[in-house]
């Protein structure tokens, strides 16, 4: 569990405590009680399996795919694959591949819709990019109308490996992941996925760049 999850159950529980002593009607604690649980139960962090496949590309997150689409960026064509986030998933974020992160980048924003195509744009969200065996891969914490709060926990230089817990979006949200546009295909519109586990894409491998070399190197 996220220890997000033990503060706020622990502050409600002490509400609930207040409120029955403090009115002598213990049924009142009932409501802060119920809240109790619920933040234990959101902020739930289970272990998964993380694929060894070479060059997989796996799920930031639990949620459902609502779009894939073509981009372009840095003058290259790339896949966009969106993933929206209810209240009822698992909110802790994963890296999508191994690598070294090259740039992490937080943009301030709206907290509009996050199943809306413009979020993707318009929203707060952190931009983290990663050089990885795969190529160059991004992947966005979008928040949306009820996350209120973006955790990413590495900085730029890190090395992480495919499947690392990297961070965490308060409640309803979204993640991107952005990668070479010849990766193969393995989810579609509307699949559930989970994080650090379904994946979501396989990549063929890129000669390792001097960069990559030179920064894993030195950590």
């Amino acid at each position: 569990m996220v220890r997000d999850g033990i503060y706020y159950g622990l502050a409600l529980v002490i509400v609930a405590a207040l409120v029955a002593w403090l009115t002598g009607l213990p049924g009142l604690a009932a409501i802060p009680l119920l809240l109790a649980a619920f933040f234990l139960w959101f902020f739930r962090d289970p272990e998964r399996r993380i694929p060894a496949v070479q060059g997989a590309i796996v799920s930031p997150a639990d949620g459902k795919v609502t779009s894939i689409s073509e981009v372009q960026e840095n003058a290259e064509r790339q896949t966009r694959i969106s993933i929206f986030l209810s209240v009822f998933d698992v909110h802790v974020n994963r890296s999508p591949v191994s690598g070294v992160i090259e740039e992490v980048r937080y943009k301030k924003g709206k907290f509009g819709n996050a199943m809306g195509a413009e979020s993707a744009e318009q929203n707060e969200q952190n931009i983290v990019t990663v050089r990885a065996d795969a190529g160059r891969v991004v992947f966005k914490q979008i928040a949306g109308l009820l996350a209120r709060r973006i955790v990413f926990t590495k900085k730029v230089g890190d090395v992480i490996e495919r499947g690392e817990r990297v961070g965490l979006i308060k409640f309803g949200s979204r993640t991107d992941v952005i990668f070479p546009a010849t990766a193969e295909m393995k989810v579609h519109v509307g699949d559930r996925v989970k994080g650090g586990s379904t994946v979501l894409a396989v990549a063929q491998p890129v000669p390792v760049t001097p960069r990559l070399r030179d920064v894993a190197e030195v950590r």
